[in-house]
């Protein structure tokens, strides 16, 4: 699969606008201010494909991405701290539930804080993910801002919080320089093949 041949397709405002024709979805989720979207551009490659945001709460729809014509990287809405109105939170939380009822996803890739502990929202978006079956890898970004000294027992701390199983992979990433890239990359190549 050609990472580099990849286009935006359509910011889904409602279930309406989800895609018709039926592709593999990788669906990307997190809260505000992970970094989804860097994630995604060091995944493809290219500098600034995702939109970045300076400011938490930028992906306000569902966000498909064409990859290869073979597959959909999805953009969800960040959840968390986003300084919008309620009834734009509201919107936001009616779309999730429409795109996840929706039974759309073919791997999805939960990102997090490496930092820090997983948040209260992580470990729900983990538990719809271990409960509805669906096969996800988490993705423990900005590795690069801790110390060594830090990796393994911040890993342990993630793994331990979320209550994922062994046979769910936690990769550690850098967005800005590129660790766990490879992996990222083989999970969701594998994950389009099935």
């Amino acid at each position: 699969m050609n990472l580099q041949n990849v286009e935006f397709l359509i910011s889904a405002a409602s279930s309406r606008d989800f895609p018709q024709n039926r592709l593999p979805e990788i669906a990307f989720a997190g809260k505000s201010n992970v970094g989804k979207s860097s994630v995604i551009n060091r995944l493809l490659q290219r500098k600034n494909f995702a939109r970045v945001g300076d400011k938490p709460g930028k992906t306000i729809h569902v966000n498909y991405f064409l990859l290869d014509r073979k597959c959909y990287l999805v953009d969800l809405p960040g959840y968390g701290f986003a300084k919008v109105s309620q009834s734009e939170k509201e919107r936001w939380g009616r779309l999730m539930e429409d795109y996840f009822a929706a039974n759309r996803i073919d791997l999805g890739v939960l990102i997090v804080d490496y930092r820090h502990p997983p948040t209260n929202n992580d470990i729900t978006m983990a538990n719809w993910f271990l409960e509805s079956g669906c096969p996800f890898v988490v993705v423990a970004n900005k590795m690069d801002k801790l110390k060594k000294s830090e990796l393994e027992p911040n890993l342990k701390t993630i793994r331990e919080d979320l209550s994922l199983p062994e046979s769910c992979p936690v990769i550690p990433f850098s967005a800005e320089k590129g660790d766990g890239r490879d992996e990222l990359v083989r999970r969701v190549l594998s994950a389009v093949k099935e």
